[in-house]
């Protein structure tokens, strides 16, 4: 096995281990101002005071472009996302990066609670999976054909 391929297979494990969407316990309101939208941010969602202050706070946090740094021969983007979705009931989610009406990567997202609207977790993406340097993509979370949140973001 090559120092390349032996890279890819531990890159491929740990990206399993990051793509584990996690579930947060948001207020009715807060889900309510953000509902439909992926929000993507360095770390976890900040908390306020009260539900005015945590969407101030989220708002602030919330992340238009990610920097990538250097994953061997390529680049590579880490960030945090929480998806505050239109639609509950899946257990697998799909998390795609569109350019256009392209794919241009995507990632599974298993082990969803089907009761919660909002779910939250880590990315690891690189090159190698599709993603350009400096594009800007449509973040698309898919249940099935349906998109149950997004945003647009540019991979620095």
């Amino acid at each position: 096995m090559s120092a390349r391929t032996m890279s890819a297979a531990v890159f491929v494990v740990a990206l399993a281990a990051a793509a584990q969407p996690v579930f947060a316990d948001v207020s009715r309101t807060v889900i309510s101002a953000f509902h439909g939208q992926l929000v993507v941010t360095k770390d976890d969602l900040p908390e306020g005071k009260n539900d005015k202050d945590t969407i101030a706070k989220i708002k602030a946090a919330q992340l238009k472009s990610v920097e990538g740094s250097p994953k061997g021969d390529v680049t590579g983007w880490n960030f945090h996302y929480t998806a505050f979705l239109t639609k509950t009931g899946a257990t697998h989610l799909k998390l795609e990066f569109m350019n256009g009406d392209k794919l241009a990567a995507d990632q599974q997202l298993d082990g969803v609670d089907a009761k919660s609207s909002v779910l939250t977790g880590d990315i690891s993406i690189d090159e190698d999976e599709g993603l350009a340097k400096g594009k800007t993509y449509t973040v698309q979370v898919m249940n099935g054909s349906s998109v149950v949140a997004k945003t647009t973001l540019t991979m620095k």
